[in-house]
C-alpha cells in the first residue's frame, strides 16, 4: 500500500499507486479511471474543475495532493520547428526540455536530473554537477507542460536530456509507467526511448522491465582507449562489459538496441574507428545513430567534417550495419544538451 503521509504531487503517482490510495479511503478502483482523464486530457489546474466525483472526495484530494506546474523561464525556437524550454522547478532549480518535430509526430526530450555527474568531456550537461534527481512528477510535467504551452499532442518521448537516467532509475521507471498509461498521456511503450551512457547493472535490471520501452546506449567510441578519454564512466564499465550487457538485453527482450555515436573531429571519426565499431557491433541486433556534434564553447571538441561523417557512414553501410546519419535539429539555437541552462546560470 502507498500511504499519503503529506501533500504530494499527484503527477508522481502511477495508476497502481492511485488505486491503493483510493482503496485506503474505501473508494472503488474505478475512481482512478474517472480521475486520470481530468489530469492528462483536460489538463486541469484545480481539483475543483472535476465534475464527476463527489465533493467530499475532491476535498480529500485537495488535502493530500497538489497540482503543480513548471515555470517556463524562457524558450528558444529553431527555424526547423525545434523548441527548447528552460523550466524552473518549485525549488528554483533549472532544467531543459526539448520539443522536436518529425514527419511521424512530436517528440519531447526529457531531463532526468538537475545537473549530471557522468562527466562526459564533450557534453554541456556535465559542466554543472548533479544537485539532485528529478521526481517522476517533474519528468511527467515536462511532457505535460510542453503539450499545454504548444497545444500539441506529444506522441514520442526520449529520456536523453540533462542527467543520466539510470542514475535515477526508480523515478524514471515510475515516470515511464505514468506516461504510458492509456488514460494519462497514452504514449506507446515503443514510442519511448531511454538512453544510458552504460550503467551496466541497470541495463540488466532494465531487461526485466515489463514495458517494451526502447533502450539506447551512448557509446561514442569503438575502444576503451578513446572512451576512457571522453567518457569517465568507461573506467567503471568498460566497453566489453557494456557489450555483454547489451547482448543480455537483446536475448532477454528480443528487442533492438540503438547505439548513439557522436562524431568528434580527429577523436573518433576515422575510418579505423569505423572499422573497429563495425567489428564490435556486427553480430548484434543494433541500430547505429551517427550524430553530428553540437559544439560547446567551453569544450575543445569540434564537429567532424561533412566528408568524414559521410565516409564513416558509408563504411558502416558497406559492412551491412543498420545505420543512419541523424538529421540535425535545433542547430541554430543552444542545441547542445545543457547549453541553455548553463548560459542562464551564468
Amino acid at each position: 500500500m502507498y500511504a499519503v503521509i503529506y501533500m504530494q504531487s499527484i503527477y508522481g503517482y502511477t495508476q497502481e499507486m492511485l488505486v491503493n490510495y483510493f482503496q485506503s479511503l474505501g473508494e472503488k478502483p474505478y475512481r482512478v479511471n474517472q480521475l486520470l482523464p481530468w489530469l492528462y486530457r483536460q489538463k486541469i489546474s484545480s481539483f475543483d474543475e472535476i465534475t464527476n466525483m463527489k465533493r467530499d472526495f475532491i476535498e480529500k484530494l485537495k488535502k493530500d495532493f497538489y497540482l503543480e506546474r513548471l515555470e517556463c523561464v524562457t524558450k528558444q525556437k529553431s527555424q526547423d520547428g525545434t523548441i527548447k524550454f528552460l523550466f524552473r522547478l518549485c525549488d528554483g532549480n533549472l532544467i531543459e526540455t526539448v520539443l522536436m518535430t518529425h514527419d511521424y509526430g512530436y517528440s519531447v526530450c526529457v531531463t532526468s536530473e538537475v545537473g549530471c555527474n557522468m562527466g562526459c568531456m564533450f557534453c554541456a550537461s556535465g559542466m554543472k554537477k548533479k544537485l539532485r534527481n528529478l521526481t517522476a512528477s517533474e519528468m511527467v510535467l515536462q511532457v505535460l507542460m510542453v503539450s499545454i504551452i504548444t497545444n500539441l499532442r506529444i506522441s514520442h518521448v526520449v529520456v536523453m536530456g540533462i542527467g543520466e537516467p539510470f542514475d535515477n532509475y526508480d523515478e524514471v521507471i515510475k515516470f515511464l509507467k505514468i506516461i504510458n498509461h492509456p488514460l494519462s498521456l497514452e504514449i506507446g511503450a515503443r514510442h519511448i526511448t531511454v538512453s544510458t551512457c552504460g550503467i551496466v547493472d541497470k541495463i540488466y535490471e532494465y531487461a526485466n522491465f515489463d514495458l517494451q520501452v526502447n533502450l539506447a546506449i551512448s557509446l561514442h567510441a569503438p575502444n576503451d582507449k578513446i572512451r576512457n578519454q571522453i567518457m569517465p564512466i568507461n573506467k567503471a564499465y568498460p566497453i566489453k562489459e557494456v557489450i555483454k550487457a547489451i547482448e543480455f538485453y537483446i536475448n532477454k527482450t528480443n528487442r533492438r538496441v540503438t547505439i548513439e555515436y557522436i562524431l568528434l573531429k580527429d577523436i573518433n571519426d576515422s575510418l579505423d574507428c569505423a572499422r573497429e565499431l563495425a567489428d564490435l557491433l556486427h553480430s548484434l541486433n543494433v541500430y547505429i545513430n551517427l550524430i553530428p556534434y553540437n559544439e560547446v564553447i567551453e569544450k575543445p571538441y569540434k564537429r567532424s567534417t561533412k566528408e568524414s561523417m559521410i565516409a564513416f557512414f558509408d563504411y558502416l553501410k558497406k559492412r551491412r550495419l543498420n545505420v543512419q546519419l541523424r538529421k540535425e535539429q535545433g542547430a541554430d539555437i543552444d542545441a547542445a544538451c545543457g547549453q541553455l541552462r548553463s548560459k542562464h546560470l551564468k
